[in-house]
């Protein structure tokens, strides 16, 4: 095992951590923005530290195709091959299931895909996965797990979640690298907590580094979603680090938070960055619209990004969709905001003023009390009281 997971302090479920890698020393609950092949979109690494930036994630399946496991096995594995100090993250290949299921043919031996970028079949296996990220070498590797929607319902459901536990010990078996790289299993079972709980009990048994929560954010309902992460965290040992893989809304990291949980991942604060959307305390700031035109006012007045010090809404505006520079420092505002909020996340659990931190982040958000119930539910469950930013339902009903 190469990590050392510390609580540092808790407030209920909620927990703020140290997390030491052999790369850097992580303080959790971090946000982890998706490098796919080995870069942010328009930021440099040195942008990276300066906002805070921990832990990136890389994308196996897409490194493996191009520039290839092999080549940056060469050049000293991929954190020298990008000039990244800090800690790396590869997931194991198993989300393109699902993103690419067109291309992807899934059998007990591993999954068959029609590679994007020539055609030909590639085979990925979970000793292949593994093979693959151990030349990679990022600090935290995912296993291979069979990975299907949460929208779909029926005996592929069952039928993924035991072939995940199969495939664990495969990849346990092909890894050669235990003392430099935490290999992290999936929790999956889609929204059946019956099956969810078999296969926490089977990655349990395993004794991993760490557990991701796998298989969500695939267009399930947020009740659905906040309950089967709450059983999770619920379930999962308390000395080891807990992944709610996908995530990246703000509002939802705060309740996974909440909940248990400690380390995210989303493409969405670059992506909508580059559809001219900016992260701000009370939700988004669509910079595209008309309004934004004259604006002098920054992204956000409370904001210290070096964007929010710098730029208008009104100059944003002429570049966003039309300039790279437009999502450069969107994309730029949005990871810091997000980075932010970790931070915010880690100091208020570990000074003891977490649901303080909730109430505030939640009145912004919802000025008007309409804190959605799935959120209330939630927060009851972590057991947050959250009454002080929340109007009663039939209030709401009768101000409509």
């Amino acid at each position: 095992m190469a990590l050392r997971f510390e609580i540092l302090g808790r407030f209920n479920r909620a927990r703020a951590a140290q997390l030491t890698l052999p790369h850097f020393v992580c303080q959790t609950p971090l946000f982890m923005p998706v490098g796919t092949q080995g870069t942010i979109k328009g930021l440099t690494n040195n942008q990276l530290e300066d906002i805070g930036c921990q832990i990136i994630l890389g994308n196996t399946y897409h490194l493996a195709l191009r520039p290839t496991s092999e080549l940056i096995d060469e050049m000293g594995g991929l954190h020298k091959f990008m000039n990244w100090p800090r800690a790396l993250l590869t997931d194991s290949g198993g989300f393109q299931m699902v993103s690419l299921l067109h291309l992807a043919d899934i059998t007990e031996k591993g999954v068959t895909f029609q590679s994007p970028v020539d055609g030909k079949p590639m085979l990925l296996t979970p000793e292949e996965s593994i093979q693959i990220q151990n030349r990679i070498g990022a600090d935290i590797i995912m296993a291979l797990d069979d990975v299907v929607r949460t929208t779909i319902t029926g005996p592929r459901i069952e039928e993924a979640m035991y072939r995940t536990i199969r495939w664990i010990d495969r990849c346990i078996a092909a890894h050669t690298r235990p003392n430099e790289q935490n290999l992290f299993g999936i929790v999956q079972g889609g929204l059946d907590p019956v099956l969810r709980d078999i296969c926490v009990r089977g990655l349990v048994d395993r004794n991993l580094p760490g557990y991701a929560i796998g298989g969500l954010s695939g267009g399930e309902d947020k009740d659905s979603f906040w309950r089967v992460v709450a059983q999770c965290t619920a379930a999962l040992p308390e000395d080891k680090p807990r992944y709610v893989m996908g995530v990246g809304y703000p509002l939802d990291i705060v309740v996974c938070s909440a909940l248990g949980a400690d380390m995210y991942d989303c493409v969405y604060p670059t992506r909508t960055a580059r559809f001219g959307t900016a992260l701000v305390p009370e939700g988004v700031l669509k910079l595209k619209h008309k309004a934004m035109a004259d604006d002098t006012r920054p992204i956000d007045s409370t904001c210290e990004c070096m964007v929010c010090k710098n730029y208008t809404r009104a100059y944003i505006h002429c570049l966003v969709t039309k300039d790279a520079m437009g999502s450069q420092l969107l994309s730029y505002h949005n990871l810091f905001y997000m980075m932010k909020l970790s931070r915010n996340l880690h100091s208020s659990i570990i000074e003891g003023r977490f649901p303080e931190f909730v109430c505030k982040f939640l009145q912004k958000m919802f000025p008007e009390g309409d804190v959605p119930e799935w959120v209330c539910n939630a927060m009851e469950v972590a057991g947050i009281d959250i009454s002080s930013c929340c109007v009663p339902l039939p209030l709401l009903i009768n101000q409509s």
